[in-house]
C-alpha cells in the first residue's frame, strides 16, 4: 500500500478543514459559523481560513498523511511561544477560553492542536505516524517538550496518548456549545521530547 507523509498545501485546505473539525471536537465548524455570511458553507468558509499563511489554522502548520494519493489523516501542530500572552478572555470566544488557558500553561512546547484519521483509513497506523513525526517535528524545533489537549472522557484517544508516553499536566472545564459531543473537563497533556 502506497502511504506517504507529506506537507499540506493550499489545494487540501477542504479535506484538512473537515479534519481539523473532526479532531478539534465541532469547535472549528461552530466558530467558523459565527463568522459566516447568511447562506455561505461553514465548512467552504473553514478551508479558505485554513488556505490562509497566517495563523495557528493555516496549512502552514499541517503535515497530510496520503494511502494511494488519498488524504488518509492529518497533523496540525507548531511551537506555542514563549512567553505564552493570553491577553484578554474577554476577546475570545467562550468555548475556547479554557484551551487556551491550559495552552498558556505550556509555553514553548511543541503543540499538536490536531490530529485526525478519516474513517476510512483507521486501524492502518495513520495516527500512529503522525504522532511520530510529531514528535520528530518538535525535536527538530528545539522543544523540550510536546503538548496536546484531549476531551476527559474521549477514553480511546487518552489512552493513546497515554500509551505514548504523554502525562496529564492540568484540566478545565469544557464549555458547552451547540453539538458539542463531551462534557467534563479538557485535559492538558505533555511529554518530554528524546534527544
Amino acid at each position: 500500500m502506497d502511504q506517504l507523509i507529506r506537507k499540506a498545501t493550499p489545494e487540501d485546505s477542504s479535506e484538512l478543514a473537515e479534519l481539523m473539525n473532526l479532531a478539534g471536537e465541532g469547535i472549528p465548524a461552530y466558530l467558523w459559523g459565527e463568522q459566516v455570511a447568511p447562506g455561505e458553507d461553514v465548512m467552504e468558509f473553514g478551508a479558505r481560513r485554513v488556505a490562509r499563511t497566517e495563523g495557528g489554522f493555516s496549512y502552514t502548520n499541517a503535515h497530510v498523511a496520503t494511502i494511494q494519493g488519498v488524504i488518509a489523516g492529518m497533523l496540525l501542530s507548531y511551537r506555542l511561544p514563549d512567553p505564552y500572552e493570553i491577553g484578554s478572555l474577554e476577546a475570545i470566544p467562550p468555548v475556547v477560553r479554557p484551551l487556551m488557558q491550559l495552552e498558556a500553561l505550556v509555553p514553548g512546547s511543541w503543540y499538536v492542536n490536531a490530529i485526525a484519521t478519516d474513517s476510512a483509513y483507521r486501524g492502518q497506523g495513520v495516527g500512529s505516524r503522525l504522532m511520530q513525526l510529531a514528535e520528530q517535528l518538535a525535536a527538530d524545533s528545539g522543544a523540550e517538550a510536546l503538548s496536546l489537549i484531549v476531551a476527559e472522557d474521549n477514553i480511546q484517544a487518552r489512552a493513546l496518548y497515554e500509551r505514548l508516553g504523554y502525562q496529564r499536566v492540568a484540566r478545565r472545564a469544557i464549555i458547552q456549545f451547540p453539538c458539542c459531543p463531551h462534557a467534563g473537563d479538557w485535559v492538558l497533556m505533555k511529554k518530554e521530547v528524546k534527544r
